[in-house]
């Protein structure tokens, strides 16, 4: 069970003990990303991350940093999203204490040395290339480009080269100063844990002054992505890669577990509808799945695969028809009951592992300001009826909501918006 302590500067604290293990995860998450953006600093969440990796007050070097959790045979890394950025450190539960006087030494001190930033720099944009070199995963950040438009939640965390050229250290301590408070922060401990012990823990090495953060959240603009509905990317691929969806609710909204049964019916696993229907019978991609994206206020369902490049346009069709399908014929009370039961499987298996865990707790209370354990979620899940997916699927899947990006060698975008249509 979890346990919850606010720390008098506004600091939360979150805990969750695992049987049967020995290891802890040490999670900082915060609520930072790009829709805490302007045009001019694109990129400057994802930036960051890296710099407080860089060397600070005890440990002053990255090689300082890294041989403090290397020493102890434990993993550190940092991950950031459109709404939030997190900092962890996976060890031995005897060496928890280390953990966080090694994130708490990173995010209270960070230098952003002047030098650190120039060599950093290279560093991201040498991850941009990879991910331009990546096509299934840029195809992704294409697709919310399209759907989102030209604001924060359709700009690609990474950022562009000239801002990653341009951002400066007093760019970095600004954004710093603005968003990285005790009351814009959660702690999260997850694994072989105290909570009591925690607490103190997180006291000692966070006293950190209360304040409210001074940065809005860019909202939500309706409509700035629907004149393009097709983004298209020529590049010279042996496969294409596209994303076909639809916008869809936001996390807390009534329907979104219908929308993730809804994702999982379609294509969620190898015996899903696109799986089967899209690759086994119509042999038309390799890899195809469905998922559901969500952000504070709105979200995506899309359907993603890469295929032959001589047969994408019956790949794209061949993914419509499903769509068109589902909302046109009840989904089975069998096949509601497999996709229920996949769900709630796979986040078994998923929270054995204290990192996942600590994710979970940490994101649910830092954005919504509340947990959902798994009895929670899984009572949300079972609650899904057909009477739902069916109604779910009429509203999502119309003629008007549905986008694509596509990366491949084309150059004729109207060849796929014809497609656009059930």
């Amino acid at each position: 069970m979890h346990r919850k302590t606010t720390l008098t500067n506004g600091l939360r604290v979150l805990t969750e003990s695992l049987e049967g293990t020995k290891a802890v995860t040490a999670l900082v998450l915060v609520q930072a990303g790009s829709r805490w953006e302007t045009p001019e600093i694109n990129g400057i969440s994802h930036f960051l991350e890296h710099m407080f990796f860089k060397g600070a007050k005890k440990y002053k070097s990255p090689k300082e940093v890294s041989e403090a959790i290397d020493s102890v045979g434990g993993q550190f890394n940092a991950f950031t999203g459109k709404e939030y950025a997190g900092y962890y450190v996976k060890l031995a539960a005897d060496k928890a204490e280390l953990a966080l006087d090694v994130l708490s030494d990173m995010m209270l001190h960070a230098r952003f040395d002047d030098e650190e930033i120039e060599k950093e720099r290279g560093v991201i944009k040498e991850e941009y290339n990879m991910y331009q070199d990546t096509p299934m995963y840029q195809v992704a950040w294409n697709f919310e480009r399209a759907i989102f438009g030209d604001q924060p939640l359709g700009w690609d965390e990474i950022g562009t080269k000239e801002i990653i050229d341009r951002l400066n250290r007093d760019d970095f301590v600004a954004y710093k100063e603005a968003l990285y408070m005790p009351s814009n922060m959660v702690v999260c401990l997850s694994g072989a844990v105290d909570h009591d012990e925690a607490v103190a823990m997180v006291e000692k090495y966070f006293p950190m002054e209360a304040k409210e953060r001074d940065r809005k959240m860019a909202n939500l603009i309706e409509g700035i992505g629907s004149e393009e509905r097709v983004s298209l990317q020529k590049k010279n691929t042996e496969q294409s890669h596209l994303v076909c969806g639809v916008k869809a609710v936001a996390a807390e909204h009534e329907d979104y577990y219908a929308h993730k049964v809804l994702a999982a019916v379609l294509g969620g696993n190898m015996s899903s509808r696109m799986f089967q229907v899209v690759r086994e019978e119509k042999g038309l991609a390799y890899y195809i799945s469905c998922g559901v994206e969500s952000y504070l206020d709105t979200g995506t369902f899309y359907t993603r695969a890469g295929v032959n490049v001589d047969q994408i346009d019956d790949a794209i069709t061949g993914i419509i028809e499903e769509y068109d399908k589902v909302r046109l014929v009840d989904v089975p009370e069998s096949e509601l009951k497999k996709a229920k039961e996949f769900l709630k499987g796979t986040m078994t298996l998923a929270l054995e592992d204290s990192e996942t865990l600590g994710q979970l707790l940490a994101r649910h209370e830092l954005l919504y300001g509340e947990v959902k354990t798994f009895k929670d979620i899984s009572a949300l899940i079972d609650a899904v009826t057909v009477e739902d997916l069916k109604r779910v699927a009429e509203t999502l899947f119309t003629n008007d909501a549905l986008y694509l990006a596509v990366i491949g060698p084309y150059e004729d975008k109207e060849r796929f918006e014809k497609l656009l249509k059930f």
